[in-house]
């Protein structure tokens, strides 16, 4: 069943979706307007599957860009919902902008609930009957910030949804998370790939606050949009709001698939660009690296941009320098919709090589080719004689990211050097590139031949 959840501007809607659902998903600030695009999230209740629609407050006297998106998005939430829940503070009283969402919700085809937020205290429950003179029933006065009178409301959810839930999906989606720094044009992206606008475009940097999770079916595979708040560097991160919105784009890296870092084609990637994609991949993420704003380049403007086509190359060269697990560089414009196709089947390929499991055969052919190509290193000092690396037997020992066993004569003649090499020639392989695999060397026990010939432990 899913709950739209509306109001004015800064009634506690966020709060309470936060309450509801029992986490801190929906960002919550003093700062009023502080969500804008609508954010899903799970809840049950005696047995009943929710998803609440938190969406941006909706002042209806607000004419200017920004503000008629937001309305459109809880337009569109109110249009996919069973349940309407208009948050209102029961501490101030009816204001104008609530009269303009009763009358708006009045006209709406399914139950609406009004919720007296912000009744934090037994004294404070008569504060919810001025709520009548909306003709949308008996309010439920409920407190986000002490719980009270939640179970009421989610009673009342319940009682006036539909009577059953739709049944769940048996597909594991593939999470893919867009991520960089502000107004690079994820947003863009994401609705492209949607074909619709589903989240808030502006040319106002830092428009998305949060991590918005959207399903999205491409080519019979079901994938979770995840776009972002934008990230700057920590030193210019200013207050309090802004780093609650880069740690939430840190956490959609930590539960993705794959990501793709966003760029902007005019910049080339720059180095923040170069710490978000190290930030995805030491969360064990598949990562791509998109230069957005491509079109630019075919014409109109091309000339000024840092990275045009005939540069694109030695920009890939300097990636492979700076970035251990060399991702892949794509090009796409959100705007025209070149290469987004293209882009969403790199990331369903990432994701599937990165749950790929290699046959033990075809590992040990790989160090059969790869140690005739390159002999190993040896040693010749005191403690470990004149003897060179072996590698004896290699493995796959999880996936998701991808791990693999190489076994061993002696740990300690494992130099970096050649465990990069092995590393690389595995991505050129087996088409790793972005993918974070480990390696683990595990020495051979020799104890028992060492028994055999009569030496001592």
């Amino acid at each position: 069943m899913k709950v739209a959840v509306v109001g004015y501007p800064n009634v506690g809607k966020s709060s309470l979706v936060n309450r509801l659902t029992e986490s801190r998903e929906a960002v919550v600030h003093e700062t009023s307007g502080v969500t804008r695009d609508r954010k899903e999230l799970s809840t049950e209740w005696n047995g009943r599957q929710l998803t609440l629609i938190d969406t941006g407050g909706v002042d209806l006297d607000e004419r200017d860009d920004l503000a008629r998106q937001i309305q459109l998005q809880s337009q569109a939430a109110l249009s996919e919902a069973d349940v309407a829940v208009l948050v209102v503070d029961a501490k101030a009283g009816i204001r104008p902008g609530d009269l303009d969402m009763a009358d708006l919700l009045r006209r709406v085809s399914i139950p609406v609930i009004v919720a007296a937020n912000k009744v934090d205290s037994v004294k404070d429950l008569a504060l919810a009957a001025e709520f009548h003179q909306f003709g949308l029933g008996e309010p439920v006065a409920v407190s986000a910030a002490q719980g009270l009178g939640t179970g009421d409301l989610l009673d009342r959810i319940v009682e006036l949804g539909p009577d059953s839930d739709p049944e769940p999906s048996a597909d594991d989606p593939i999470r893919l998370a867009l991520i960089g720094r502000p107004n690079v044009g994820k947003s863009s992206l994401v609705n492209r790939f949607l074909g619709s606008d589903r989240v808030i475009v502006s040319d106002l940097a830092g428009t998305t606050r949060d991590a918005i999770d959207l399903p999205l079916s491409f080519e019979g595979r079901a994938i979770t949009l995840i776009d972002t708040a934008g990230m700057r560097r920590q030193g210019k991160v200013d207050d309090s709001l802004e780093y609650y919105m880069t740690l939430r784009s840190q956490r959609a890296a930590e539960r993705a698939d794959v990501a793709l870092v966003i760029c902007d084609a005019a910049d080339g990637v720059t180095a923040q660009d170069f710490r978000i994609a190290e930030l995805a991949m030491k969360s064990g993420c598949a990562t791509a690296l998109v230069l957005n704003k491509w079109d630019v380049h075919q014409g109109d403007g091309g000339e000024d941009a840092a990275v045009g086509p005939d540069q694109l190359d030695a920009e890939r060269v300097r990636v492979n320098r700076k970035l251990r697990l060399r991702p892949r560089i794509l090009t796409a414009s959100a705007r025209t919709g070149r290469n987004a196709e293209r882009l969403l089947v790199e990331a369903v390929g990432l994701a599937d090589r990165s749950r790929t499991r290699i046959p033990t055969s075809a590992l040990n052919r790989f160090i059969a080719d790869v140690t005739a190509a390159r002999q190993p290193p040896s040693s010749n000092n005191r403690r470990h004689g004149n003897q060179r690396l072996k590698l004896l037997y290699m493995t796959q020992t999880g996936e998701r990211p991808p791990r693999f066993s190489i076994q061993v004569n002696s740990h300690a003649l494992v130099t970096r050097d050649y465990a990069y090499y092995l590393e690389n020639r595995m991505r050129e392989r087996y088409r790793m590139e972005g993918i974070p695999l480990m390696i683990d060397f595990v020495e051979r026990n020799e104890r028992r031949s060492r028994a055999g010939r009569g030496e001592r432990d």
